[in-house]
């Protein structure tokens, strides 16, 4: 670690580990409620527990994009973060307003818009946390010495990703409003600027860790912008096919997104060239396992199998079924899951205090990693298998909907134990981030940041 500053990093990053636990928690209590009586039926009813676990994923993940921010930025701009007490004052107000928020889900305080439930005295929280952090980013930026294409980058997606959240502040009575506008702000996070972020910490991890040129991964960080917005921003129509809008959505919507796999294409092939390129391994190969992983795992679950249900030919059959969280899970852990935990684990022995001279045990992270992966895959073959079997019986056969699930409740206990496979995964990665690598202090590198 270079400068002192990047140490507000760790407490993001401790943060989000702590809520990505969470978000298991109550994914779990939503699965299980698929395979018998629930005697939480009354107190945490699926709606609830699906609402809480999907918006955990949404603030664990932008919590992490903000760690890696503050660590970032000061070390691209080659200057101390304008003000780390503002960090750890926008670190605060975030956890506040998403522990607010969960504690309300629960009884019932929501704005009742789907994926953007947060009540709406909570919103205004969320907006004041974003202009804190763009502030304070843009502080450091002014007074640093060069502004890089993946600090700039970076910057860029958190901005856009605070600009679309205004959307959300509108409120409207009709459903098929509200829902058109909803994925200004959704997809257009997660297919649009989250994947900037991505693109950007991706290519800073490929340049710490295999020694790749930067005008080669700024010339990659240049083409996936591109393909992102070319791609992404006609192709927020997939999500209005059946909402009631007019029907040119359609072609628009299948068009543009058979064009979504590109960006994710191209950061695969940036991966693999700075992989093939690296002249020696790097010291730090947990972090390298997870930004490959993340490249590779984001073109398969983002790119291959958001393709394989958004033509609307297809949609038409697998949408509101299982075969959406089929994409949805391995989508959103390759894409942005794992470049988050790389930054976790290429950041922790600076940001722990631990010089390279001592050392880490990397053997842990190496199984945290292989454990979560195939953690993953099982639930998304077991997602894909229960989507595919619910749309023959509903779709074709005219199977009743409670009929349908009880004959798939195989594909659940399937997806339990998966589930439970990452989870020992996720257990893992805490162990290596909170037990055996507890912070106890910096490490300034001297003459630059060092590796680890």
């Amino acid at each position: 670690m270079r400068y002192r500053s990047q140490e507000v990093a760790y407490w993001y990053f401790a943060v989000a580990l702590l809520l990505f636990a969470l978000q298991l928690v109550f994914g779990f209590l939503s699965a299980v409620k698929y395979l018998g009586p629930d005697p939480l039926k009354d107190l945490l009813p699926f709606h609830v527990t699906k609402t809480i676990h999907t918006n955990l994923l949404v603030v664990w993940i932008l919590m992490g994009f903000l760690g890696s921010a503050f660590y970032v930025v000061p070390e691209e701009s080659k200057t101390e973060l304008h003000s780390p007490r503002l960090a750890y004052v926008t670190l605060g107000l975030l956890t506040v307003a998403g522990v607010v928020a969960v504690v309300g889900y629960m009884f019932g305080w929501t704005a009742g818009n789907k994926l953007l439930e947060q009540p709406r005295p909570i919103k205004p929280a969320i907006v004041v946390v974003m202009l804190l952090f763009a502030y304070n980013i843009v502080r450091t930026l002014a007074k640093g010495s060069r502004i890089t294409v993946t600090a700039g980058a970076l910057v860029a997606g958190l901005s856009g990703a605070a600009l679309l959240y205004l959307p959300s502040l509108l409120e409207y009575t009709n459903y098929t409003v509200a829902t058109f506008y909803r994925w200004w702000t959704i997809h257009l996070w997660v297919e649009g600027v989250f994947e900037l972020v991505q693109a950007e910490l991706l290519a800073f991890l490929l340049m710490k860790l295999t020694g790749i040129e930067r005008s080669v991964v700024e010339k990659w960080v240049y083409i996936v912008a591109g393909l992102t917005f070319i791609s992404g921003l006609i192709g927020t129509a997939h999500h209005y096919f059946w909402i009631g809008v007019p029907e040119y959505w359609l072609p628009l919507g299948g068009f543009f997104s058979a064009l979504e796999p590109l960006p994710f294409l191209a950061l695969a092939v940036m991966a693999y060239v700075a992989f093939r390129g690296m002249e020696r391994a790097p010291r730090n190969r947990v972090a390298l396992h997870w930004a490959l992983g993340s490249a590779m795992v984001a073109l398969i679950g983002a790119g291959l199998l958001g393709l394989a249900h958004t033509w609307p030919s297809v949609n038409r059959w697998t949408h509101g079924t299982l075969v959406t969280p089929m994409h949805g899970h391995l989508a959103f852990f390759g894409a942005y899951a794992m470049i988050v935990l790389a930054m976790v684990s290429y950041t922790m022995p600076f940001l722990t205090g631990r010089p390279e001279s001592e050392g880490r045990a990397q053997g842990l992270g190496i199984w945290a990693f292989w454990t979560m992966l195939t953690g993953i895959t099982g639930m998304t073959m077991a997602f894909a298998a229960a989507g595919v079997a619910q749309v023959y019986m509903e779709r074709i056969l005219g199977v009743g909907y409670l009929d349908a699930q009880l004959k798939i409740q195989v594909h659940f206990q399937m997806l339990l134990a998966a589930a439970l496979l990452f989870s020992t995964g996720v257990l893992l990665f805490l162990w290596d981030y909170f037990g055996r690598h507890s912070k106890r202090g910096t490490h300034l590198a001297a003459g630059g940041a060092s590796r680890p």
